[in-house]
């Protein structure tokens, strides 16, 4: 009977909280929804611009699905420069000169296999000439996947610090007792966010010197781009913990809420290959922060680019930041009007 009852108490608890009941029913529902829509995608066709190449190699090429496209010699250049193309090539002399993006590995192998088939094909006792524009021939996983990670972890742990640290600020009544001074909403908000971004500052520094000069990950860009940009994930992260915070109740609702706000931003983040998407799945990954966070380090660290090819990168997440800033602002309505 005793057992009974505890079982019953649980049971009617779990009734009364109906954010986590939708949690725990929907957010995997959702994850099962994404990964299905995810792996369900179709095959990845190479991306190959042609320069001078005979039609009967250019026949071989489509009729084994890569997606091929001429240019002049310039406009392939520039192309694969801006990660337009996964490969060029350029046959000069009647000989096969390749071009390869190199900045993903899996990409770069998908090429070099196409290729080898096809010179086997039409060129049997011509080797093909090859260079990459980024990245090195024998790039590992780790290189590639390296800045990503980077941008995830920062946001991941500074995400669920904000949060449950900002959970306690209200549940100690802290955040009551400043509600009942003086002090503005937006002074506030700005005084947490500045209060906890000096942390989280440090924490993104650490974490970006530990992973380029100690893991050695690759690295050929500008290391205060990297600190900007994983502050700004630091900065992003911490806004959106603490606005999701506002709507929980304690630490379980926060770390429940991991499934909604995270998991799904890692489907987008490049660690799997969005462009086998459907168009509007691909769409959806625009609205998450960690696409930008992603792109932006990925740029900088494998393919060495500067300010420049990062700005629009840099003023999405300096947008993201300063909207959240606002939705915290207008959410400690909820607890007292100023």
């Amino acid at each position: 009977m005793r057992v009974r009852a505890i079982m019953i108490r649980i049971l009617l608890q779990l009734k009364h909280d109906k954010r986590t009941m939708a949690l725990m029913i929907f957010a995997p529902m959702l994850i099962m929804t994404f990964m299905t829509l995810i792996f369900g995608g179709s095959d990845y066709h190479p991306k190959i611009g042609i320069v001078n190449a005979p039609q009967s190699f250019v026949t071989i090429l489509e009729n084994e699905d890569a997606k091929v496209t001429f240019y002049s010699e310039g406009e392939a250049e520039e192309s694969i420069r801006d990660s337009q193309l996964d490969a060029v090539i350029n046959f000069k002399n009647g000989a096969p000169y390749v071009l390869l993006e190199g900045s993903d590995p899996s990409k770069s192998k998908a090429v070099l296999m196409l290729i080898q088939k096809l010179t086997q094909q039409s060129l049997p006792l011509m080797k093909p000439d090859i260079t990459y524009v980024y990245g090195y021939a024998n790039m590992s996983s780790i290189d590639n996947f390296g800045p990503i990670l980077i941008g995830f972890f920062v946001f991941f742990i500074v995400f669920l610090i904000a949060g449950v640290s900002f959970l306690g600020e209200r549940t100690t009544g802290t955040l009551e007792r400043l509600l009942a001074t003086p002090l503005r909403r937006w002074e506030i908000v700005v005084g947490y966010v500045l209060g906890f971004g000096v942390f989280t500052i440090i924490q993104s520094a650490l974490i970006s010197l530990y992973s380029v000069y100690v893991l050695h990950l690759f690295m050929v860009g500008s290391f205060a781009l990297v600190l900007l940009i994983t502050v700004l994930t630091a900065m992003v992260s911490l806004t959106i913990g603490i606005f999701i915070s506002a709507f929980t109740n304690n630490e379980l609702q926060m770390i429940q809420f991991i499934p909604i706000v995270i998991v799904p931003q890692v489907f987008f983040s490049g660690l799997l290959d969005v462009s086998t998407m459907a168009p509007w799945l691909q769409a959806l990954g625009r609205f998450m922060p960690l696409t930008y966070i992603a792109d932006a380090l990925r740029n900088i660290m494998i393919r060495g680019k500067g300010w420049y090819d990062i700005q629009n990168d840099v003023f999405v997440l300096a947008g993201i930041c300063l909207f959240f800033i606002v939705a915290n602002v207008l959410v400690l309505k909820r607890y007292r009007s100023i």
